[in-house]
């Protein structure tokens, strides 16, 4: 039986039902002691241990992977779609297979995306936190959605599966995405190269893989390009957005509001001037994590570590 350590958050929350899986193909799943990431210092110590690895967003580097095959691990899985956290070209010097759970939960994530615009727009999470608090009976003006442009970063699982959503609200999107041709026969639908055109949307959504090209791409030149009433969405990845220049621009009231999944720093500190900021709303990364699409992702995921392993074995 093949020891593999599991270090993502919204597998941990299901563990149970995926142990007995699991032994069937030969796994003996461990559940990290974490809420969010390992630090490497941690993860240094714990992986030689292990045969494998599931990884969430915990800093999956060189350094690790080298302490880890000095032990036991021979193969790894980065759960979900973003790797960004994780060091491809160190696993393959080290001659560790690896891969990712890609087109799991575009859906779910997307849900999330249009539930934080429309919360946004209408002030929903802003009034519900109000009377909870006791502070009266608020009635804000919102916004329509009907007739707005809603810019769209990325046209992958998650950018169409949010764009078919839109698709019934009766707005323009202009979607943003060098690596996707073609407007996928959404006939409200433009095309565009970032930031251009971004000075007419009412909305900007981010869906998209974060890369060393895309890092800080909404910045403080682009913010300054945005139309004054902007609202931003990110669930995505936290980096995509310079989050000071975010932030100054919500103090300024530029931007009118954001709903944040990700944050450059998780958790959101303490000390972040966002948690000061009621119009805007806040997750905890958790877009993907629906049971249905824990369940897709974790049972891809332990299929292609016991391939991993039972390949690795016959070698």
């Amino acid at each position: 039986m093949k020891k593999v350590l599991v270090t993502c958050p919204p597998m941990l929350g299901m563990f149970e039902e995926f142990v007995e899986p699991a032994r069937t193909l030969g796994l003996n799943l461990v559940a990290a002691n974490t809420k969010q990431v390992l630090s490497e210092a941690e993860l240094i110590a714990l992986l030689p241990e292990y045969d494998g690895w599931i990884i969430g967003d915990d800093p999956a580097t060189g350094q690790v992977f080298e302490a880890a095959v000095r032990g036991n691990l021979t193969a790894a899985v980065k759960w979900g779609i973003g790797v960004d956290n994780v060091d491809f070209q160190a696993c393959e010097r080290l001659g560790i297979p690896i891969t990712n759970t890609p087109n799991m939960f575009g859906g779910e994530v997307a849900d999330v995306g249009m539930a934080l615009l429309l919360g946004l727009a209408r002030q929903t999470y802003f009034i519900d936190r109000e009377i909870r608090n006791n502070c009266g009976w608020p009635k804000p003006a919102g916004m329509s959605i009907s007739g707005k442009k809603v810019g769209v970063v990325g046209f992958g699982d998650i950018g169409e599966s949010l764009v078919k959503r839109l698709g019934g609200f009766d707005v323009d999107v202009t979607v943003y995405d060098p690596g996707v041709q073609g407007d996928k026969g959404y006939q409200y639908v433009t095309r565009e190269g970032f930031p251009k055109a971004v000075e007419e949307l009412d909305f900007l959504v981010f869906t998209c893989a974060l890369n060393n090209k895309n890092y800080h791409m909404l910045n403080a030149e682009v913010i300054s390009k945005l139309k004054s009433g902007v609202m931003i969405v990110n669930v995505a990845r936290g980096p995509l957005i310079d989050e000071d220049a975010l932030i100054s621009a919500l103090q300024s009231g530029h931007v009118a509001a954001a709903g944040l999944d990700v944050f450059e720093v998780e958790p959101l500190p303490e000390s972040s001037p966002l948690r000061d900021m009621p119009q805007c709303i806040f997750g905890s990364h958790n877009g993907s994590n629906t049971k249905e699409g824990v369940r897709r992702a974790t049972h891809q995921a332990i299929l292609r570590m016991s391939e991993f392993l039972k390949s690795n074995k016959s070698q």
